[in-house]
C-alpha cells in the first residue's frame, strides 16, 4: 500500500527543515511521542538505527527506525519496523518561494503481520493516510505559530 501527502507551510525552507529535524519538537506535532534513542550508527546518518516510543492511550508503540537516505531538504527516507507492520517513509521539502515551503511525505507499507491489519489496509487505506496527514497538519500549525 502506497500513498502521498503534501502540505504548504508559510515559512522559509531552512526554518521548516530545522524545526522538523529537531527531536525536542516532536512532541508538539506527533501525538503520543515519548522518545527516540539511537541504537547504532551516527545520529541521522544513513544506516543509523533508533528506537522510537509512542504512547497512544493504553497502547505503547515501539518502532525501529533505520535511516536509508538523508540529504535534507531534498530527501530523508527511513524504514520503520513494528511488530505488526513495516513501512518506508520519504520526506521532502521544496521551496515554493522564499517564504513558503512544500512538505511532502511518501509512504509505502511493505509488510503487515496478522490478518486483521491486512484486512484493515485493504478495506480502509484512508485510515493510514489520515494519520500521516494529521501529523503533517499539526507540524504546519506548530511551525507557523513560531
Amino acid at each position: 500500500m502506497k500513498y502521498n501527502c503534501s502540505i504548504k507551510i508559510n515559512k522559509p525552507l531552512e526554518e521548516v527543515v530545522k524545526l522538523w529535524e529537531d527531536e525536542s519538537n516532536f512532541h508538539f506535532w506527533q501525538d503520543g511521542f515519548q522518545s527516540i534513542e539511537l541504537i547504532s550508527g551516527n545520529k541521522n546518518e544513513e544506516g543509523s538505527v533508533s528506537q522510537i516510543l509512542i504512547q497512544q492511550g493504553n497502547m505503547k508503540i515501539e518502532l525501529e527506525e533505520t535511516i536509508l537516505v538523508n540529504n535534507l531538504p531534498k530527501e530523508k527516507t527511513a524504514k520503520y519496523v513494528h511488530k505488526h507492520m513495516t513501512n518506508t517513509q520519504t520526506t521532502k521539502f521544496v521551496a515554493v518561494d522564499e517564504n513558503n515551503t512544500e512538505y511532502i511525505s511518501e509512504v509505502e507499507y511493505t509488510k503487515f503481520n496478522g490478518i486483521t491489519l491486512k484486512i484493515m489496509a485493504k478495506l480502509f487505506p484512508e485510515k493510514f493516510k489520515s494519520q500521516s496527514e494529521k501529523w503533517m497538519n499539526q507540524f504546519k500549525v506548530f511551525t507557523e505559530s513560531i
